[in-house]
C-alpha cells in the first residue's frame, strides 16, 4: 500500500478528527485514550505560544497518509535548541559532544512537552497496517533529521509497541523509573489501606488528619463546574511552584483556559481550601482507565497537604472512578512509601554521529543495569503487607 509522509508545522492545519482518530491506543494493557496526546491538548500547547520556534520547541509533526489523502499515522515532533522541559536527561551527552567540537542541537524530540507521561508516540489510525504505518513514521523521522540538520532523535516515554519499533530500527533503549498506584479493586479508600502493613496504616492516616487540621476542606472540581476563577488561583500555584523548583514555569496563563474549553471533562481539580478561600490545588488529567496527575501548588504552607492533594485524593478519585491506575508524574521515592509502585519507563534514542552514539550506547547499557536492579531494590520496599503481616 503506497503512504506518503508529511511534516505539519503545526496542529491547526490537521484535523482534530483525524489526528485523534491515529492518537488511541489499541496496546494491551495500555490507557486507550491518553489526554497529552490528543489534538486539543498538544494544539492548545502550540495556540497558547507555550511551544513555538522561539520556545526552542519548533513544531514539525511527522504524518503519514495513505492514496487516498487519509491521516494513518503521525508522530508529535519537535525540533529543539536545548534540552529542558523533558524529563529524560541529556544535558551530559549534549556537553560532551560540544566539548567534543560538535554540535548538538538542533535536536528532534519525539514527545509531549513538559509532560513525563508514558503514552502513543507513533500514532497508528485503527485498522491501518501497524508495523508498516510505524516503520514510515520513522522513516520519516529519519529523513526529518537530515533536513533539519538535526544530531539525534529523541523518542520518549514510550509504550511498549513503539519501543519495539525503534528498537527494531537500530535506536537505543534508555530506561527510568516513575511511581504509579495501582487499583486492585479497592472499593473505599480503607480497602485500599487494609492492604498495608499495620504501621503503613498508622503513617498514612496520620498524614491525612494532619494535612485537615487546620480547618482545611478539600473538594474535587471537573466538567463545566471548573470556572475561570478556579484557573486564576491553580495557575498563581502554578507560577508559584514552577519559579521555586525549576526557575521559568513552561505554562502560560492561556493554556489552562484553552484547555477548560477545549477538554473539560477529561481535567480534574483538587482544591484544597480553608476559610473560604483556595490555598491550594492539582491539576490531573483523566483518560479512560488511568488518573495522570500533573501540577500542584499552594499559597500557604501546611504538614501533609501536598502528599493528601497530589496522592491520596488522586488514589480515591480513582477507586471512586473504577480507574486502573494513578501516574503521579517524574521520580519521588517518597511515593513508595504512600502506596505507590516502582514502574520502568522507557526511552529511544538515534545519534547520527558514530563516535558519540558508541559512547552513549556503552553508557546505556550500564544504566539499563542500574535501573533494573534499583526498581527490584525498591519493589520489596512497598508499604503493602508481607506474608509476616497477615
Amino acid at each position: 500500500m503506497p503512504f506518503q509522509i508529511k511534516i505539519a508545522q503545526g496542529l491547526s492545519v490537521v484535523p482534530a478528527a483525524s489526528w485523534d482518530a491515529c492518537a488511541r491506543s489499541t496496546e494491551v494493557g495500555a490507557d486507550p485514550f491518553n489526554p497529552f496526546v490528543s489534538h486539543a491538548f498538544l494544539e492548545s500547547l502550540e495556540a497558547s505560544g507555550c511551544v513555538g520556534k522561539s520556545k526552542g520547541w519548533m513544531p514539525l509533526h511527522v504524518l503519514v497518509e495513505d492514496e487516498t489523502g487519509t491521516l494513518v499515522g503521525a508522530a508529535p515532533c519537535y525540533l529543539k535548541s536545548h534540552s529542558m522541559g523533558e524529563y529524560v536527561f541529556d544535558h551530559a551527552w549534549a556537553d560532551a559532544f560540544e566539548r567534543a567540537g560538535g554540535h548538538y542541537y538542533p535536536k528532534l524530540q519525539v514527545s509531549v512537552p513538559f509532560t513525563p507521561v508514558t503514552g502513543p508516540r507513533l500514532l497508528v489510525a485503527k485498522g491501518a497496517p501497524e508495523d508498516e504505518v510505524r516503520a514510515h513514521l520513522i522513516a520519516g523521522l529519519r529523513v526529518l533529521r537530515e533536513r533539519s540538520d538535526a544530531s539525534s532523535i529523541h523518542a520518549t516515554f514510550l509504550q511498549e509497541n513503539d519501543l519495539r519499533a525503534f528498537e527494531a530500527q537500530g535506536f537505543l533503549r534508555r530506561d527510568d523509573q516513575q511511581f504509579h498506584w495501582f487499583n486492585e479493586g479497592y472499593g473505599s479508600f480503607e480497602d485500599f489501606l487494609s492492604a498495608l502493613s499495620s504501621r503503613k496504616r498508622k503513617v498514612i492516616r496520620r498524614e491525612r488528619r494532619d494535612a485537615l487540621a487546620n480547618g482545611i476542606t478539600i473538594e474535587w472540581v471537573t466538567g463545566t463546574e471548573i470556572t475561570e476563577a478556579h484557573w486564576d488561583a491553580f495557575f498563581a500555584f502554578y507560577m508559584d511552584t514552577g519559579s521555586r523548583k525549576w526557575g521559568r514555569p513552561y505554562l502560560n496563563r492561556k493554556f489552562f483556559s484553552l484547555i477548560g474549553e477545549r477538554m473539560a471533562d477529561r481535567i480534574l481539580l483538587v482544591l484544597a481550601k480553608r476559610e473560604g478561600r483556595i490555598i491550594a490545588g492539582a491539576i490531573n488529567f483523566i483518560g479512560d482507565t488511568r488518573l495522570y496527575g500533573r501540577n500542584w501548588g499552594c499559597i500557604e504552607d501546611h504538614p501533609f497537604l501536598h502528599f493528601e492533594v497530589c496522592y491520596y485524593q488522586a488514589i480515591a478519585f480513582a477507586i471512586a472512578k473504577g480507574l486502573e491506575r494513578v501516574e503521579a508524574g517524574a521520580q519521588g521515592e517518597h511515593k513508595l512509601a504512600r502506596g505507590y509502585r516502582p514502574v520502568v519507563t522507557s526511552s529511544a534514542h538515534d545519534i547520527a554521529n558514530p563516535s558519540l552514539r558508541k559512547a552513549i550506547a556503552d553508557y546505556l547499557d550500564h544504566e539499563r543495569d542500574y535501573v533494573a536492579e534499583a526498581a527490584e531494590e525498591l519493589s520489596s520496599a512497598t508499604p503493602f503487607k508481607q506474608r509476616e503481616d497477615e
